[in-house]
């Protein structure tokens, strides 16, 4: 019983990775396939277009790039994922026959060239069981279909990431032209001139299809070319990512507010319903005397959004401007701004930052940034101090002279720093065994001179530092501007 019990640890210590090994494969992923879909830009067809014009074509495949990296993943729909599904089951089966016909072709040769008795019957059986494993290896690549990435990594032609595009391939060779660039959809487009404005098709070819699935025509001057190339990217991109477009409807109040969506004018007041690929866009509404507002939202897949915003009021107050001497009248600024002369009323936003400048016939100036007080009706005063202008220069002078009085303060420590060390050695010498060296007493009494001599003028640099640096701290903030806080 005892012999039992011990041995029962070492029976579960010899089956635990049998045990494990097969829970860790139950857990496995299924690897899948074609786990990238590859788009290749080319280039737009120019000879339509008069040779100078043409510049404009790297203009809008450059911008294009730019917004197609913006893709993340690709949504298989069912007829895609069949193709290649198709195609790598077919792949996986002709690799199989070709192994399994490969061995039959070897055991059909082991049967005509014919060997001595021993030999034939070992290859024969050896050919024979791998024949057998290949077919077997055949029928289940039959029963279970390949698994095909539903939402494969949406990626670029390696060249047009460097803004490299090549040509455009010959009508009818547009599957070949994809296979030979491992891509699996090509963007063809041409440009032309139409009476000073531009015409732009883009056609979308896919292999799955054979064909091409989209076609975008457009015509657009110099001037709308930045909306033109956000709402043909927006477009495309529905397409490339393979998801149902979202929609999005804004309300905004009041009725004259200026909506932008992507930084793209959208409409006044109540915009349109739009269509935007699913994801994350930004929203901006804005509105005279009224706080602007920036937000972003995400948009669903065949789904509207509707968003209502109402802009907030803003506040105003009145604000005195006045100079730093009572009746001192100047030129005010607001910003780079003039809006008047001193002392001026201004009715202002509360609680923004405002610059203001006051400048005097004498030529002396002011500055000052504030924020606008909530004075709920009484006027506040922001009084400007005036000052006169340094010379021009005069802040560089500062700074040279405090710089090279700091390079005096270094010559003379050193200086002083190696006088002291020559006079203590001296000095040793002569008390050592020297007392009646007069030479000696001589040099001892001129060293300590010199060291003296630069001790002072360390002292006398180190002084003139800190007036220098006194005199540039001012010079160069005497014309800064003054920064109130608090009311």
């Amino acid at each position: 019983m005892i012999r039992k019990i011990f041995l029962l640890p070492i029976i579960f210590f010899l089956l635990s990775p049998l045990i494990f090994a097969r829970g860790k494969a139950d857990e496995e992923e299924v690897k899948t396939q074609n786990d990238e879909w590859i788009l290749c830009i080319t280039n737009l067809n120019t000879t339509a277009l008069e040779p100078e014009k043409r510049i404009v074509t790297g203009v809008i495949l450059r911008r294009l790039v730019e917004n197609i990296e913006s893709i993340n993943f690709r949504t298989r729909i069912s007829s895609e994922y069949a193709y290649y599904e198709e195609a790598a089951w077919a792949n996986k089966r002709s690799t199989a026959a070709k192994n399994l016909a490969v061995k039959q072709n070897e055991r059909s040769l082991l049967l005509f060239r014919g060997e001595p008795d021993w030999r034939y019957r070992a290859n024969l059986a050896k050919l024979d069981s791998e024949i057998e494993k290949l077919q077997a290896e055949l029928e289940e690549i039959d029963k279970n279909a390949p698994v095909i990435n539903k939402e494969p990594v949406f990626k670029l032609f390696s060249g047009n990431l460097s803004f490299q595009f090549p040509e455009a391939p010959v009508s009818g060779n547009e599957y070949r032209f994809c296979t030979s660039q491992k891509a699996d959809a090509a963007l063809i487009g041409t440009i032309s001139d139409y009476h000073g404005r531009f015409i732009v098709t883009l056609k979308l070819y896919t292999i799955f299809t054979r064909s091409f699935v989209w076609e975008e025509r457009i015509i657009f001057s110099h001037e709308d070319l930045e909306s033109v190339l956000e709402e043909f990217s927006r477009k495309l991109i529905i397409v490339l990512s393979g998801n149902k477009p979202g929609a999005v409807e804004i309300t905004a109040e009041p009725e004259e507010a200026l909506v932008l969506i992507n930084r793209s004018f959208a409409g006044r007041g109540k915009t349109d319903v739009l269509e935007f690929p699913p994801g994350r866009i930004t929203v901006t509404a804005a509105a005279p005397d009224f706080e602007s507002i920036t937000f972003e939202t995400d948009i669903a897949p065949g789904e509207l959004s509707q968003i209502s915003i109402n802009l907030k009021p803003i506040e105003y107050a009145d604000v005195e401007i006045t100079g730093n001497h009572k009746g001192l009248s100047g030129n005010v600024y607001h910003g780079a701004m003039y809006v008047g002369e001193a002392p001026l009323t201004l009715r202002l936003p509360v609680n923004y930052l405002e610059l203001m400048e006051l400048q005097i016939e004498s030529g002396d100036k002011g500055r000052i940034v504030f924020s606008t007080p909530d004075a709920n009706g009484i006027a506040n005063s922001i009084n400007i101090r005036t000052i006169r202008q340094p010379r021009q220069g005069s802040v560089d002078t500062a700074r040279r002279l405090y710089y090279w009085s700091w390079a005096g303060t270094w010559a003379s420590g050193i200086a002083a720093w190696i006088s002291y060390h020559e006079y203590n050695n001296l000095a040793t010498a002569f008390v050592q065994g020297g007392s009646n060296n007069l030479g000696l007493y001589n040099d001892t009494n001129t060293m300590y001179n010199v060291y003296m001599g630069t001790l002072i003028a360390l002292g006398a640099f180190v002084a003139l530092d800190l007036i220098l640096m006194a005199r540039y701290i001012y010079v160069s903030n005497r014309d800064s501007t003054t920064v109130r806080t608090g009311k």
